[in-house]
């Protein structure tokens, strides 16, 4: 079997960015899973969803609100999930398989409250503005292996992070690794990923 590894996007949707990385995927023929924000979800950014998902992306759950969810009680987070869950599922017309914590902050009560496999992933400090299109892209290559998950994102104006998609991608193919979603990463590689375990992946292999 080829190398595998899954390219995601955290903060959308909207119709600047998230566009702009549907476009760069759409030029390399690759897919890729975006973690969304129930509140960046309106009428119009929902056409971004409904793209992504048309081109054969994974559409997964980033909150609703993008709190520090370490900070809210059991009934409060449930709330959370449950609420984007229900906005992507009417959008997509099925629920998302994963979960990313926002800023990757997780307790006890979020592992007992939520009932997806957590997620986070190889990172290129992606977010912050200081950093160049090329140390992004240095530091995603520097830790990409099979099997791994890509932590990138995609709010408005991460031009940086678009261009760095010039560089990632055509690099990774180069290499002989195949983009896939992260339910077709776990599935390639006869994974079932854990529920309530405590588990946040990285990686499709990882134990702990």
């Amino acid at each position: 079997m080829k190398k595998q590894i899954a390219l995601t996007f955290d903060d959308g949707p909207n119709t600047t960015t998230t566009l702009e990385v549907l476009e760069k995927l759409k030029q390399y023929g690759i897919v890729a899973s975006f973690f969304v924000i129930a509140d960046y979800i309106n009428e119009v950014s929902a056409e971004s969803i409904k793209k992504a998902y048309a081109m054969g992306c994974e559409i997964a759950n980033h909150s609703k609100t993008h709190v520090d969810m370490t900070t809210l009680s059991h009934e409060a987070i449930k709330d959370e999930i449950a609420y984007t869950s229900e906005k992507i599922k009417e959008i997509v017309g099925e629920y998302p398989k994963f979960f990313r914590p926002p800023y990757i902050l997780v307790n006890s009560v979020m592992v007992e409250a939520i009932d997806l496999p957590f997620i986070c992933g190889v990172g290129g400090r992606d977010w912050e503005a200081e950093v160049s299109t090329e140390e992004r892209a240095r530091l995603i290559l520097e830790g990409v292996q099979d099997g791994r998950i890509i932590l990138l994102h995609d709010f408005e104006n991460n031009i940086n992070t678009v261009q760095a998609l010039d560089i990632i991608i055509p690099e990774l193919l180069e290499q002989g690794y195949e983009f896939v979603t992260i339910s077709k990463l776990f599935e390639n590689k006869g994974i079932v990923p854990t529920v309530h375990s405590g588990i946040v992946y990285s990686d499709v292999m990882q134990k702990a």
